[in-house]
C-alpha cells in the first residue's frame, strides 16, 4: 500500500471518529443543556423527556415535549403553548433557528400535539417587512388538537382529532391577507370540529373532514356571520352584503391551495343553503382588482336553497331544490374581464319554486337551463305595489322554452345566437307605467358583439291585455311568430332596436277601449306582407248627449263597422326606420255614422288640410290604391237652433284613392287622386273627383262632382233643421268644380231643376208659415229649363279652425244661393218682413185714430144742442172717416 493512501485512510478515520465524538457530545449537550440554551437564547421555554439529534442529517427526534412562550405579550414572535407526544424533524435548519429565528424543515412529524399557536404580527414594527416565521416543506400530524390565534388573541383556526399530511404548508397571517388561511400543495386530512375565523364578520365551522384515496369529505360546513344584520349595518356601513352559508355534505378531490388560487376537482355539494342580506349601500369599487383565482374541474350542487333578502326584509330572490352541474368552472384574470366574469365548459341548472321580486313578484314552478337550451314552467308575474307608476304585469304562462345556437365570449365581448324562443298560453294583463322617464346616461354596449340574433320567437294560444292610460288593448287566442330578429344598437347609441325580417300575428276577438270608443274585430291576421281584419267595429261607449257634456270643444262622434279590411304590400313597423309601402288596401261593407254637435264651443286649433296632415306623418308611407267598397256614410250635425240633427247620407259608397302617401319616399309620385261614386241621400247618384299634392307646401287642391235626378225632398233632412225650409221637386243636375288652398276656394257651380217649391217653417219645424211660403214660391223659379250658365263661386273664405268639408260646404252653399234657393228665400223673407212691418205700422195708426175719434165724440156729446158744431168740425169728421176707411182697407189687404 502506498504511503499517501495509508495517510488518507488514517485521516478519514480520524475525521470520522471526531464527527462521531462531536455528534455524541452534541447529543449529550442537547439532552442536558439545550433546554437552558433555548430558554436563555430564544423566546420559548421547552422541556422534553428525550431528544436525539443527528448533526450530519439535521434530523431531530424528541418525546413528551412541553413548550411555552417566555413572554406571552410579545406579538412579534409566534406564540406556542402546549404539549407534543412525539416530535420528529428531518433536515432541521439549525442555523436558521439559532441565528434567523426561523423554523424550517423538510419534514415535520407531530404525534398527539395539543397546541395553542398565536401567530406573530404580520408586519415587523422596526423593519416594516412581513414575517414568515414558520416554513415546512412537509408536515404530518397524528391525533392532534390545535388552536391557532391571531396576534390579537382572536381565534383564527382550531381543530380536534386531527390527522394531517401536507406538502409545502404555509400558515401565517400573510396567507389570510391573500384570502386563504392556509396554503399547501398536496394534502391528506382527517379531523373534527374545525373552526376558522378569517375576519371580524364571519366564522367557518365544519363538523368533520375525512380524506381517503385523495377524496375529501366535509360534513356540515357552515359559514356564519358573527354579527346580526343590524350590527353589520352599524359597524360596516360601506359594505352591502352579509352572507350565511351552510352545506350538509361536500365531497371533492385534488384540492390545491396556493397564495391566490383555489382549485379542486369532482366537487359535490349536498343540500347547500345560501342566505344573503343586502343593504342600500352602493359598494365601493376596488382600486385594484383581486388576483384571486378559482378553478373547479367539475362541480355538482344537489337540492340547494338560495335566499337573497332586500334591505326591508322582504325576499329579493328565493329558490329551492336547485341542482347545478358545472364543468370546468373558472374565475381568473382572463374571465374577470368578461361580461360574465366566470368561464365554463358546460353547465346544467334545475330548480323549483323560484321567486324573484323587484316591483313585481316573478315565480317559476320549475327551471331547467344549460348552454344550449332552457325551459321555465308555470310562470306567474304579479305586481306587489312597491313601485307605483312603473310598468307592471299580471300574467301567467304554462312555459317558456328556448334553444341557443351560440353563446360565448371572444375578445371580451359576448356573442349570442338564439335559435328559438317559445311562449305558450300567456294569460293576463300588462299595464304601462305612468312615471315620466328619468334621464339616464347612455348604456354601455362595448362588451356585446352585435348583432344579437334571434332566429324565431313564437307566442301560442295566449290571451293578453295591454293597458295604457286606462285604455286596454286585448288579444284573445293570440298566436304570433317572429323570424330573423337582429338586435342592433341605435345610431345614436341610446339603446337597442330590433330589425325583423318575417313575422305573422293572428288573434280573435281583438278589442281596444278608449275614453269614448270600443274597437273590436272578429279576427285579425297580420304579417310583413298582408293584413286581414274581419268584423271590425268602432262603437261609442257613451250616448250623444253624454258625449256633448264630456267634450270641452266640438268634436266628431263615430260609429263605424266594416265586414272586412285587407292590405297587401311590405312594411316595417318594429325598427326605428319604420316604413309602410302598400300596393292595395281594401275596406268592404263599411257603415260609418259621424255625428257632430255645434253646441260645445268651437275648437280654436287650426285644422290642416289633408295634404299637410299626410306630410306631417313621420313614417315613410305610400298606399298605391286604397279602395272603399259597398259602404255607407252618414253625417249628422246638430246646432242649438236646429230641431234635431241635420243628416247627409251617402250609400253604395265606393271610393278609390291612388298614391296615398306621406311624401317621404324619394322618387315616388306625391299627387293623391280620389274618386268617389255613391248614392246621395239614397236617391241620386253622386260622383266626386278630388286631388292634391302632398309635396305642395301651398296645399292646393281641386274637387269636382256631379249629381243627377235628386228629388228635392232628399235634401230636406239636412236643410230643414238649419234653414227651417223644406223643398219639393227635382234637382235634375248639379255640377261643381272648385279649386282652393288653406285660405279659401273659388270655382263654378251649376244647377238644373224642375217643379221646385219650398215651404218655410216655424222655428220648431212643425207648422208652415203660409204667408212666407207664398212669397218664397212667387220668387223661386219653378223650372230652370235647360242647364243654365255656370255661376261663379268666389272668395269663399276658409275658417282655419274648421275642417276641409266645412270649406267645401261653404262653396256649395254659395252656389245654391246664387242659383236658386238661398237668395230667393232671403228675398221672400225680406219682402214678407217688410209687409209685416207695414201692417204693424198701419195697425198702430188705426189705433191712434180710433183713440182720437173717441175723444172727439165724447167732447161733442157734452155740448148743448144750441151749440152745434161748426162747419169746419164737420169737415174734420169727414176727413177722419176717409182716413179710417183707407186704413181698414190696408189692414184687410
Amino acid at each position: 500500500m502506498k504511503k499517501w493512501v495509508k495517510k488518507l485512510l488514517v485521516g478519514l478515520g480520524v475525521l470520522l471518529v471526531i464527527v462521531l465524538l462531536a455528534n455524541f457530545g452534541i447529543n449529550i449537550w442537547l439532552k442536558t443543556q439545550l433546554p437552558d440554551y433555548i430558554k436563555n437564547n430564544t423566546d420559548y421555554n421547552v422541556s422534553y423527556k428525550s431528544l436525539e439529534v443527528d448533526l450530519l442529517s439535521g434530523n431531530i427526534l424528541a418525546a413528551e415535549i412541553s413548550v411555552n412562550n417566555k413572554n406571552p405579550k410579545n406579538i412579534n414572535v409566534i406564540g406556542l403553548q402546549g404539549t407534543i407526544d412525539t416530535l420528529k424533524i428531518s433536515r432541521f435548519g439549525i442555523y436558521d433557528a439559532l441565528f434567523n429565528k426561523q423554523i424550517s424543515s423538510s419534514d415535520l412529524l407531530l404525534s398527539k400535539p395539543n397546541l395553542n399557536v398565536i401567530l406573530a404580527k404580520p408586519v415587523d414594527d422596526k423593519t416594516g417587512k412581513k414575517r414568515n416565521p414558520v416554513k415546512f416543506e412537509n408536515i404530518r400530524i397524528n391525533d392532534g388538537n390545535i388552536s391557532i390565534f391571531k396576534h390579537t388573541k382572536q381565534k383564527f383556526l382550531s381543530v380536534q382529532d386531527l390527522d394531517l399530511y401536507v406538502e409545502n404548508l404555509q400558515l401565517t397571517e400573510e396567507s389570510v391577507e391573500n384570502r386563504l388561511p392556509v396554503v399547501f400543495d398536496t394534502y391528506d386530512i382527517k379531523g373534527k370540529n374545525f373552526f376558522v375565523r378569517p375576519d371580524d364578520v364571519y366564522a367557518l365551522k365544519i363538523d368533520a373532514i375525512n380524506t381517503a384515496n385523495g377524496q375529501m369529505t366535509v360534513n356540515n360546513f357552515q359559514l356564519v356571520p358573527v354579527l346580526d344584520f343590524e350590527q353589520f349595518k352599524k359597524y360596516y356601513p360601506k359594505k352591502n352584503k352579509l352572507f350565511q352559508f351552510a352545506i350538509k355534505k361536500m365531497e371533492f378531490k385534488d384540492l390545491i391551495l396556493k397564495k391566490d388560487k383555489l382549485s379542486l376537482a369532482n366537487a359535490s355539494f349536498y343540500e347547500p343553503n345560501l342566505l344573503m342580506y343586502t343593504t342600500d349601500v352602493i359598494p365601493v369599487k376596488a382600486k385594484k382588482p383581486s388576483d384571486f383565482e378559482l378553478s373547479l374541474e367539475n362541480i355538482k350542487m344537489s337540492n340547494a336553497t338560495v335566499q337573497v333578502m332586500k334591505p326591508n326584509g322582504n325576499k329579493l330572490l328565493y329558490a329551492k331544490n336547485l341542482n347545478i352541474d358545472v364543468n370546468q368552472l373558472r374565475f381568473d384574470k382572463e374571465t374577470r374581464e368578461e361580461l360574465i366574469p366566470v368561464g365554463y365548459k358546460n353547465f346544467q341548472v334545475s330548480g323549483k319554486d323560484v321567486l324573484f321580486s323587484n316591483h313585481q313578484d316573478f315565480t317559476f314552478g320549475s327551471v331547467v337551463l344549460n348552454p344550449k337550451k332552457g325551459e321555465i314552467k308555470n310562470i306567474s308575474i304579479l305586481p306587489n305595489g312597491i313601485a307605483s307608476g312603473k310598468a307592471s304585469m299580471n300574467l301567467t304562462t304554462d312555459y317558456i322554452r328556448f334553444t341557443i345556437n351560440k353563446w360565448d365570449f371572444t375578445d371580451k365581448k359576448m356573442n349570442l345566437d338564439i335559435n328559438e324562443i317559445l311562449l305558450n298560453r300567456v294569460k293576463g294583463k300588462i299595464i304601462a307605467g305612468t312615471n315620466k322617464p328619468v334621464s339616464r346616461k347612455k348604456p354601455d354596449f362595448s362588451r356585446i358583439q352585435f348583432p344579437i340574433i334571434i332566429r324565431k320567437v313564437a307566442l301560442q294560444n295566449s290571451d293578453i291585455t295591454y293597458s295604457k292610460n286606462n285604455q286596454p288593448l286585448s288579444f284573445q287566442d293570440l298566436n304570433a311568430t317572429v323570424n330573423d330578429i337582429r338586435l342592433v344598437t341605435k345610431k345614436d347609441n341610446s339603446g337597442i332596436e330590433a330589425k325583423i325580417n318575417k313575422y305573422a300575428i293572428s288573434t280573435k276577438n281583438f278589442g281596444y277601449k278608449t275614453k269614448f270608443y270600443t274597437m273590436t274585430a272578429g279576427t285579425l291576421k297580420l304579417d310583413q306582407n298582408t293584413i286581414n281584419v274581419s268584423s271590425f267595429a268602432m262603437k261609442p261607449l257613451v250616448s250623444r248627449a253624454q258625449f256633448i257634456k264630456m267634450i270641452p270643444v266640438e268634436s266628431d262622434l263615430y260609429d263605424i263597422t266594416a265586414s272586412q279590411i285587407t292590405a297587401n304590400g311590405t312594411w316595417d313597423l318594429f325598427s326605428d326606420q319604420k316604413l309602410i309601402r302598400a300596393s292595395n288596401v281594401t275596406i268592404r261593407n263599411a257603415d260609418a255614422v259621424i255625428f257632430r254637435s255645434k253646441i260645445p264651443e268651437d275648437d280654436p286649433k287650426e285644422k290642416p288640410l289633408y295634404s299637410r296632415m299626410l306630410r306631417s306623418i313621420k313614417i315613410p308611407m305610400v298606399v298605391n290604391a286604397l279602395n272603399l267598397k259597398d259602404s255607407k256614410l252618414v253625417y249628422e250635425e246638430d246646432t242649438p237652433e236646429s230641431a234635431g240633427p241635420g243628416k247627409l247620407i251617402f250609400s253604395n259608397f265606393n271610393m278609390n284613392v291612388k298614391n296615398l302617401n306621406s311624401g317621404k319616399i324619394k322618387g315616388n309620385p306625391t299627387r293623391v287622386d280620389i274618386k268617389i261614386n255613391c248614392s246621395f241621400m239614397n236617391l241620386a247618384p253622386l260622383s266626386v273627383n278630388w286631388n292634391f299634392d302632398v309635396a305642395d307646401q301651398g296645399d292646393r287642391f281641386a274637387i269636382s262632382g256631379r249629381t243627377t235626378n235628386l228629388p228635392a225632398t232628399g235634401i230636406n233632412p239636412f236643410i230643414r233643421p238649419y234653414l227651417h225650409v223644406t223643398a219639393t221637386g227635382t234637382i235634375q243636375e248639379m255640377l261643381f268644380n272648385f279649386r282652393g288652398n288653406p285660405k279659401g276656394l273659388n270655382g263654378k257651380f251649376n244647377l238644373k231643376h224642375k217643379d221646385l217649391k219650398v215651404a218655410i217653417l216655424d222655428k220648431d219645424n212643425r207648422e208652415k208659415k203660409g204667408f212666407l211660403t207664398a212669397v218664397a214660391n212667387l220668387l223661386v223659379k219653378t223650372d230652370s229649363g235647360k242647364l243654365p250658365e255656370d255661376v261663379v263661386v268666389e272668395d269663399v273664405e276658409r275658417d282655419p279652425t274648421k275642417s276641409f268639408f266645412n270649406l267645401f260646404w261653404k262653396g256649395i252653399e254659395q252656389g245654391l244661393k246664387k242659383t236658386l234657393i238661398g237668395i230667393n228665400i232671403d228675398k221672400a223673407k225680406k219682402t214678407a218682413d217688410k209687409a209685416a212691418s207695414t201692417v204693424k205700422a198701419v195697425k198702430q195708426d188705426v189705433k191712434e185714430i180710433k183713440t182720437s175719434a173717441r175723444q172727439i165724440g165724447q167732447a161733442t156729446k157734452k155740448k148743448p144742442d144750441a151749440e152745434k158744431p161748426k162747419e169746419e168740425d164737420s169737415e174734420k169728421k169727414g176727413f177722419l172717416k176717409g182716413v179710417f176707411k183707407k186704413k181698414e182697407k190696408s189692414e184687410t189687404e
